[in-house]
């Protein structure tokens, strides 16, 4: 990839979002007097906050694409540059645990495309890498799935890694992608159930939905 093209990507702009997940919406309907959307209000997220660079769409999802499915590994560094443009800068975080892959699917893709993110912000940010939870299970691909149905299909997925303890801990959780959540739910749901006191999801991208 040329330094051209890894100019393109842009960060994710909208006049509204939920407080708590951050969701782009064209309007404020959807939102309370809080500014929370109807997921965040009925408790269905199981992390406190989420951040993203940008939308996947564009460039921005061939780079993640490339980086994923080509196993073109050395994106890494240049795709963490937009993770540290949307880190919260605000917000502590005593350790950045990346999203597991199933072992079947590891061994098939030969990385954990999320844990070369996660590497890559804790070197540049100075907080520790933890791979504190494992996915328990495989599930079939989100892809194509209702939000409910995407819900019941990763619960239950993830548990947490014997011997890596994050009680008391504040955590960023690191991936490639948001669509709707329904993953990252889960997973933060069982590094709350460890003993996390904070959870936030930092993406690469989100899909934007306001226009579908």
């Amino acid at each position: 990839m040329c330094r051209a093209c890894l100019r393109v990507p842009a960060p994710l702009v909208a006049d509204y979002f939920c407080v708590s997940c951050r969701t782009p919406f064209l309007n404020r309907f959807p939102l309370d007097f809080s500014g929370r959307c109807a997921l965040c209000r009925a408790g269905f997220r199981g992390f406190d906050a989420a951040y993203c660079f940008g939308a996947y769409d564009g460039v921005l999802r061939d780079l993640i694409h490339l980086l994923k499915y080509s196993r073109i590994r050395t994106l890494a560094g240049p795709l963490a540059e937009y993770l540290i443009a949307a880190y919260p800068r605000e917000e502590r975080f005593d350790a950045i645990v990346p999203m597991p892959l199933h072992w079947r699917r590891y061994w098939r893709r030969g990385f954990n495309q999320s844990a070369l993110l996660a590497r890559q912000l804790g070197r540049r940010c100075g907080i520790p890498v933890l791979g504190a939870v494992r996915r328990s299970r495989a599930t079939p691909p989100q892809a194509g799935l209702a939000n409910a149905k995407r819900r019941v299909n990763v619960m239950g997925a993830f548990a947490p890694a014997r011997g890596r303890s994050v009680k008391g801990l504040r955590i960023l959780l690191v991936d490639d992608v948001m669509t709707t959540g329904a993953t990252a739910s889960s997973c933060a749901g069982a590094l709350k159930r460890a003993g996390a006191s904070y959870v936030a999801v930092l993406t690469l991208a989100r899909a934007d939905r306001r226009l579908r």
